[in-house]
């Protein structure tokens, strides 16, 4: 019997070259539109049931884009939208977007922030207040120079539903392990905290990777999370900058071909429903 698998974090934009300047020249790949159109037979062609959109714009307008193209396709079971958590409104705010159950939490661009421990604001840390209050979870996107300002932030907060999106972007490329293990390690102390197998070919050399580059990574996180706490991701389409959807997705399958069918269950479909309420 197939295992059943939902991919937790794929994107979707209609390229903007002003909004989206984060994809830059040597990213020139995927300066374009991708569109449910686009990822629907890949889906289909590595036997992919559904999928969490993640917001990669900064506006609240694109979580409207993400309600549209969940309604017209199936596959999209739950969106991580965007919302300005230090808003003294953002109560309000969070209180409208529960009439849409398809928006499952938030996330915020902190890598980007000029201000590293941006997190760590008193009106951030409110807004986060009111997504525990209101049911939201809370997608982390960081790089490894700000995990001491989030060990600190998930330490203020133990009953909120937290993700890591792609291993916090360990230093694949040059195989960098320290202090990012360390520091991942006592993350992972708390419970509520989960994280995304996800984004690693973006971290790593994206014309000479090779699946074994990736074992240290995996191995530390099993260590950290256990199986019951990491969830399948693809990053798709940034993901494509590293290898086609199948290539990149082969690379989990590969490592994770001798575990248990429920350990294998738990890591591409459980976690994910279990975090995301799918």
């Amino acid at each position: 019997m197939a295992i059943p698998i939902i991919d937790a974090h794929q994107h979707f934009w209609k390229f903007d070259p002003v909004r989206d300047s984060w994809i830059g020249e040597e990213m020139a790949l995927i300066q374009r539109d991708f569109l449910p159109s686009d990822l629907k037979g890949v889906l289909h062609d590595n036997a992919v049931t559904g999928t969490v959109a993640v917001q990669s714009a900064q506006s609240e307008d694109e979580n409207f884009f993400h309600l549209q193209n969940a309604a017209e396709n199936d596959f999209i079971k739950g969106i991580v939208g965007w919302i300005d958590l230090c808003d003294s409104g953002v109560e309000e705010k969070l209180n409208q977007y529960r009439q849409y159950p398809k928006i499952k939490g938030f996330r915020h661009v902190l890598q980007g922030e000029i201000q590293r421990d941006f997190m760590l604001l008193p009106s951030f840390m409110n807004g986060i207040r009111m997504l525990g209050k209101l049911g939201f979870t809370y997608d982390i996107l960081v790089f490894p120079d700000q995990l001491s300002y989030t060990k600190q932030f998930v330490e203020a907060f133990p009953d909120q539903l937290f993700i890591i999106d792609h291993l916090a972007k360990p230093p694949i490329r040059s195989q960098g392990f320290e202090p990012w293990a360390s520091q991942m390690e006592e993350i992972a102390q708390y419970e509520n905290v989960y994280c995304k197998i996800s984004g690693m070919v973006t971290e790593a050399d994206w014309n000479l990777w090779k699946p074994a580059d990736f074992w240290p990574y995996l191995d530390h996180m099993i260590n950290c999370f256990g199986m019951n706490r990491i969830l399948y991701g693809s990053d798709w389409p940034v993901c494509l900058l590293g290898g086609t959807y199948g290539e990149v997705k082969a690379i989990v399958d590969e490592y994770f071909k001798g575990f248990s069918a429920d350990e294998k269950t738990a890591f591409y479909s459980g976690n994910a429903m279990r975090f995301y309420h799918l």
